[in-house]
């Protein structure tokens, strides 16, 4: 077999194990990958063709103005997939996915946390700027059968497209796959869409065993990142969207690797937003758009003159996977009954977004990949700054309030997407073969993807002191080591 290593190609005699961090080795469910070429998995037959269902919203329970308060529980729960299979999964109030929350700028939202997980938890709130103690840092477990009440509040301009997911140290990856993933909108006060009428659609995958059981990661999965068999809508298996006429579609990419380079079989749409929120003018007239994992967006489509059915499908994208991997192709993930229906204008300006400006200081990532032997066997070790992660370690410092510039290089042999706590930053070029391409547009972005051999420069801002993470949003690339500390003082 052959494999890639910092640009070198490896011929391995021996099968390829690769060895997780000890103390996720130590999980219930066990982190051990089984041998390459050993298949857990099988073809089963899910459900398809069903009316696309809403996500579920997490009810109030505050009777106060301007708060958000409820309860958000972690624990087992049985799904059927699979007729006559029971699944055993991890879920946010026995939701999958897990209950939307949703408020607006200026609110404040409690949420007590309630882990009945046989792990340690935490929630994090990605792409929300809320200080470092309230976010589910991995140095602040929620150990099992114990609870931990959140309290932030939005601030003015925070309108976007967010989502919570769990952060524990070298627990993420299994966490995530095993469904524990949900939505999070802030509105703003002043939408110009809000006449528009809105669907929410949470993409992610699902890695079945012949039983109906949610498989463990083998030894690709780790490697590349988890792809599972069956890439789901709002946990449905190839749905039916019924289109009249215009909508906006808040779409996130909640997979632990999989990359949706998205189209709707030619069909051209309008993309209005990305994690933070409204771009300032609409970018028309696309047929594809890459999201990397974490990743959302907000479009505009529009069946206006088209009738019958398209799909909702993802086009190849090669994002550099190692091994014997198959031919990438283009996947179903739903169907659209496309219908006539009234005509919604969409503004040519859709709001201010001021540069961050002058750059104080200059900050270097590196994200780096080494495969080696260990106790026999070989490992990945996937590097930020040629260092693993290491919790009682700070890697980058930095002050509150200080603009900085971030240079995020891919030196490793696959994509990386690059994610950073608790702040929106603005992308400014990237640069790839000595080629420099400004950004297209100005928006707001918590995760962005780097290609191998590109650099990707932003300009970021940390309001609030503490501690945060950057790391990769490949979970199985953050939990082998790709992840850094961040003081912010």
């Amino acid at each position: 077999m052959l494999f890639r290593a910092r640009g070198l190609l490896i011929l391995a005699a021996t099968f390829i194990v690769f060895i997780p961090p000890a103390s996720a080795q130590e999980s219930m469910h066990g982190m051990m990958m089984p041998m390459m070429g050993r298949d857990t998995t099988t073809a089963l037959v899910l459900p398809r063709d069903e009316v696309l269902q809403p996500i579920a919203k997490l009810e109030n329970q505050s009777h106060q103005q301007n708060l958000f308060k409820a309860d958000v529980i972690a624990a087992p729960a049985e799904m059927e997939f699979v007729a006559g299979k029971k699944t055993t999964v991890w879920a946010y109030n026995n939701r999958l996915p897990g209950s939307l929350i949703e408020v607006n700028e200026g609110d404040s939202v409690e949420i007590t946390f309630i882990n009945k997980l046989p792990q340690p938890s935490t929630i994090h709130w990605h792409g929300l700027p809320i200080p470092p103690e309230q976010d589910g840092n991995p140095m602040d477990p929620v150990l099992p059968g114990q609870s931990h009440t959140y309290r932030f509040t939005l601030p003015e301009g925070s309108a976007g497209t967010y989502w919570y997911h769990p952060h524990p140290h070298e627990y993420t990856a299994e966490q995530v796959y095993r469904g524990l993933a949900a939505p999070f909108i802030v509105r703003a006060k002043n939408d110009p869409l809000k006449n528009i009428p809105e669907r929410n659609l949470m993409i992610s995958d699902l890695k079945l065993t012949s039983e109906g059981a949610i498989a463990g990661n083998d030894a690709a999965d780790w490697m590349n990142g988890r792809e599972g068999q069956y890439v789901l809508v709002n946990g449905q298996f190839q749905p039916v969207i019924d289109l009249k006429g215009t909508e906006r579609w808040r779409i996130w990419n909640a997979s632990s690797a999989r990359y949706l380079n998205l189209s709707l079989s030619g069909h051209k749409f309008t993309l209005v937003g990305t994690d933070g929120g409204l771009l300032e003018k609409p970018v028309r007239d696309l047929q594809q758009i890459l999201l990397s994992p974490a990743e959302r967006v907000e479009i505009i489509v529009n069946a206006l003159g088209q009738t019958g059915a398209t799909n909702l499908q993802v086009e190849p994208y090669n994002r550099g996977k190692m091994g014997h991997v198959a031919v990438e192709k283009t996947t179903k993930i739903a169907t659209i009954n496309m219908q006539a229906g009234s005509s919604l204008s969409i503004p040519d300006f859709l709001r201010k977004i001021d540069d961050l400006g002058a750059t104080k200081s200059i900050k270097k990532l590196i994200f780096t990949e080494i495969m080696s032997m260990a106790n026999g066997h070989h490992s990945m070790e996937f590097l930020i700054n040629g260092k693993s992660f290491d919790m009682k370690r700070i890697d980058f410092i930095s002050r509150v309030h200080e603009v900085e510039l971030w240079e995020i290089s891919n030196k490793s042999d696959m994509d990386h997407p690059f994610h950073v706590h608790g702040t929106q930053f603005q992308v400014v070029e990237t640069e790839r073969n000595n080629v420099r391409t400004v950004s297209p547009y100005r928006a707001w972005k918590d995760t962005v993807n780097v290609r191998a051999g590109e650099t990707v420069r932003i300009k970021i801002r940390q309001d609030f002191p503490g501690l945060r993470m950057v790391h990769c949003h490949i979970l199985e690339h953050e939990v082998q080591g790709m992840m850094a500390l961040q003081q912010v003082k």
